[in-house]
């Protein structure tokens, strides 16, 4: 009977380590699973991106030469008072400093003028009166030298004519010196008047363009001061119709750059909408902050309908390079290789020849060889096509990339052909959980990236 119960012991035991070889059989029966993308047929287009500021092509700063209190602002074409957004023409009055200091110099100058104006004519008169005691002493001497010093004319009366004649022609140039004298005292009160009344119109500050005002720095009360640098009272944009867009742009760039460049941007307060533009210029005042060069890049763009506002931030993108209607494969597909053991059988000798990347040291080879290209320009790549539980390659020419997608071609490259771009994960146990006594299978360089 004890036979017998060992026996039936034996047997359960048995049952029980052959239920536990069958649970951990079927936990390392795994299935390979590979993720996988399809080759697309689609427009490449290689772009830098960059983050700029929309600014309008010209503005001008109107500042005030006088300082004073505004009184009043002008009006616009619509006869509003100036403010922001107001279309304003050539001489539109802006604002009006208080005139009164300016006046009161103005009129002073004025004054001036005349009384320097009125000693001129004094001067002129006089010399007249000189000029005729001139002529009559002129006259007295020459018939005092007739007579010359005699009984008929005495010593003394001959040397009084002489004196009389010669202070009346001193007499004379100094009326003449009155006169010059008079009327630079002319010029110079006129060159003080015209310098009062100029500053007398600085007191109302006119457009010299015609434009938009985009900001306006003062109030009505308050009082500007001018120094060495003119106060800024208002900023006109001449013409909102053509804007720029100022782009930083990294050194490492901006060497690609280029006048005439086509470039696509989007504004946050549109979204949706994409805007064209073209490179202007690039500016050669490079910028540092933080270790980092950057230069500005001027794009010029349209704004006839008027939807771009000064000042908005712009999402730049510069088109380096476009092609169209190629076979666009994922840039994951070509950076993965899988271990030597997924490839197909009569394709691992061959691929080991080449370099395949199945070991670490292998992988540490491949990548310290350069990398080789067909002479067209296209590097050499290699996608991987999946048949069952292994991969196949497929050597294609790598083109174009805008760091997603890269152009490829190739014999047997197809639209929609699937190309895997790395392993899945290992597949779990019953329970839901990876068991860890599993072996992992592992995962090429660049899986799945």
């Amino acid at each position: 009977m004890k036979h017998k119960k060992t026996v039936m012991t034996v047997i359960v035991l048995g049952l029980v380590v052959a239920a536990v070889v069958l649970y951990l059989r079927k936990g390392n029966e795994q299935t390979i699973s590979y993720r996988t993308a399809a080759v697309t047929r689609g427009d490449l287009l290689v772009s830098i991106s960059a983050t700029g500021t929309v600014e309008p092509e010209e503005v001008i700063d109107i500042g005030a030469q006088i300082a004073g209190q505004i009184l009043k602002f002008g009006q616009d074409k619509a006869g509003k008072p100036i403010d922001y957004g107001s279309v304003v023409e050539v001489g539109t009055i802006l604002a009006q400093i208080d005139d009164s200091l300016f006046a009161a110099d103005a009129a002073q100058a004025a004054a001036q003028v005349e009384i320097n104006k009125a000693a001129l004519a004094r001067a002129e008169a006089d010399i007249e009166q000189l000029k005729a005691k001139f002529v009559l002493a002129q006259r007295d001497w020459e018939r005092a030298q007739k007579l010359g010093p005699s009984e008929a004319l005495a010593v003394t009366s001959f040397d009084a004519y002489q004196a009389g004649y010669e202070t009346a022609r001193a007499n004379v140039a100094v009326g003449r010196a009155a006169i010059a004298q008079a009327r630079a005292a002319v010029s110079q009160s006129e060159a003080l008047l015209r310098r009062a009344r100029r500053n007398l119109g600085y007191c109302t500050i006119k457009s010299p363009v015609k434009g938009v005002i985009i900001d306006r720095r003062v109030n009505i009360g308050q009082t500007v001061v001018s120094s060495l640098n003119a106060p800024s009272l208002f900023l006109i944009a001449k013409d909102l119709r053509r804007m720029q867009v100022w782009v930083a742009v990294n050194e490492a760039d901006i060497g690609k750059i280029r006048p005439g460049l086509p470039v696509s941007f989007t504004v946050d307060a549109f979204p949706g909408e994409t805007y064209r533009g073209e490179v202007g210029k690039v500016r050669l005042n490079a910028s540092m902050s933080q270790n980092v060069i950057t230069y500005i890049v001027e794009v010029i763009t349209d704004n006839s309908n008027g939807r771009l506002l000064p000042y908005l931030t712009a999402n730049v993108q510069f088109e380096i390079d476009r092609i169209d209607d190629v076979l666009l494969s994922p840039n994951a597909a070509l950076r993965w290789t899988p271990p030597v053991d997924r490839i197909a059988p009569e394709f691992r000798q061959a691929v080991d020849a080449s370099g395949a990347k199945g070991t670490r040291e292998a992988e540490q080879k491949a990548a310290a060889k350069p990398e080789k290209t067909y002479p067209d320009g296209r590097k050499r790549a290699t996608l991987w096509i999946r048949r069952g539980d292994f991969v196949e390659p497929l050597r294609v020419k790598a083109g174009l990339s805008d760091g997603t997608m890269t152009a490829v071609k190739g014999e047997g490259l197809k639209e929609g052909m699937e190309v895997v771009t790395g392993l899945q994960a290992p597949s779990t146990g019953p329970a839901g959980t990876a068991n860890p006594f599993i072996p992992q299978f592992g995962r090429g360089r660049g899986g799945g990236r």
